[in-house]
């Protein structure tokens, strides 16, 4: 009987156990491929420095408050995104959010609609605006950076035009959706529960595509080794829930950016659609001339980012029990882009994934609620996000030498 077809060639290298997977991982690593790694190193020094300069920072009930705060501009950065993996950029998602806001606030307090179909009209509009934006970059040809930045200004005018003289509309306290916004949290038996699916997840895909490969005379890893990640993975986060639970416990809210990231990445990389996306970033004529509907791919990304930067600004209008003219503005915008390229989201497409968003809002939301327990200002908080930002856009400059020098871009 033959041996695996993919070993029939002893030209090719084969990196089989530990030290294999080692070897393979410093090739990527000196090929420009870095993956999250920048972001997790960059996690792991924050919270040690902050930790150092005031215990505080890991506090169970401090970590609860981050992870509120995540999810709201955390959801934004999802749909910044997918504009990013196409190459073009989206800079109204902060107007869309207030936007959004103003139109929960209007419709559910003052017109007296059900809070859900208020919900429901807002995300719309935000769909709207961002199929508008894909007719004039698709037809006109008009660049994304111009049309979202007049979408930004005609927005922030609707804004507060629909919020009017007033300014401000108070949302009710005791409502599921403020409440969602700012104190429900799982039960701990549910949030253990839920620790437990991503390792199990691994388990069975794992098992699944070396019962495939077998099928086909392909070489395997031993299964050793996929027990072993799905253990630790379920290790870390069973603990990560344990602390949590020290304390509040694990925000709704928190989980909901957390499963719409699963969801996009789903998408991005289990579907027709998903590969489109990183056709089209990589190359547009050549997705085209490969057949993929190329405006099609164009459009959805732009109505995504739209529809998820309503949806983000209709939670953070939950999370602070208002819809103000204050929502959107500030640093949305410059938080929501810089988590998506911190988290490791190409600025020249084709490259990225939805759990930049996750790791590069958390990375913002550490420095922002560090720099806050040391009681500095906020203006070092801006410098600092900047200079992260800049960091993370040199590293990724960088990478994409090495990736075309290596012939792997």
């Amino acid at each position: 009987m033959t041996g695996p077809l993919d070993r029939a060639d002893q030209r090719l290298r084969h990196d089989d156990g530990l030290s294999g997977a080692l070897r393979a991982f410093l090739d990527r690593i000196r090929s420009g491929d870095l993956g999250m790694l920048p972001v997790a190193v960059g996690l792991v020094v924050i919270s040690v420095v902050f930790t150092a300069l005031n215990p505080i920072f890991l506090v169970p009930n401090n970590l609860v408050n981050l992870l509120f705060d995540c999810a709201t501009v955390g959801i934004i950065s999802l749909g910044i995104v997918c504009v990013l993996m196409v190459g073009e950029i989206d800079l109204s998602v902060g107007s869309i959010s207030g936007f959004a806001s103003a139109i929960v606030g209007v419709l559910w307090v003052n017109q007296g609609w059900p809070v859900g179909l208020a919900i429901l009209v807002a995300v719309a509009m935000g769909a709207v605006v961002g199929w508008i934006y894909a007719q004039l970059y698709n037809r006109l040809g008009m660049p994304s950076f111009v049309s979202t930045l007049s979408g930004l200004l005609a927005l922030l005018g609707l804004q507060l035009f629909i919020l009017g003289a007033t300014g401000s509309i108070n949302l009710p306290y005791e409502s599921a959706l403020v409440k969602f916004g700012q104190i429900l949290v799982m039960p701990a038996w549910l949030s253990h529960a839920l620790a437990l699916i991503p390792g199990a997840v691994m388990l069975v895909a794992g098992l699944r595509r070396t019962s495939r490969r077998l099928a086909a005379n392909l070489s395997v890893q031993p299964p050793a080794g996929l027990f072993i990640k799905a253990g630790l993975l379920t290790a870390a986060l069973e603990f990560a829930v344990w602390y949590l639970n020290l304390g509040r416990g694990v925000p709704y809210m928190f989980g909901l950016f957390v499963l719409l990231a699963v969801a996009l990445n789903y998408a991005l990389t289990r579907t027709k659609w998903g590969r489109s996306v990183y056709a089209v970033g990589g190359n547009r004529e050549a997705a085209r001339r490969a057949g993929i509907n190329v405006r099609g791919i164009y459009t959805s990304a732009f109505v995504l980012c739209a529809s998820l930067s309503a949806l983000g600004g209709t939670l953070a209008a939950a999370r602070l029990a208002s819809s103000s003219q204050q929502a959107g503005t500030g640093d949305v915008n410059l938080n929501a882009i810089a988590a998506a390229v911190i988290g490791g989201t190409s600025l020249f497409g084709g490259r990225g994934s939805a759990w930049s968003a996750l790791l590069g809002i958390i990375v913002i939301q550490a420095i922002s609620s560090g720099l806050t327990l040391l009681n500095l200002s906020s203006s070092l908080r801006y410098m600092i996000t900047g200079a992260v930002l800049a960091i993370a856009v040199i590293v990724d400059s960088l990478a994409r030498r090495s990736r075309i020098s290596h012939g792997r871009a």
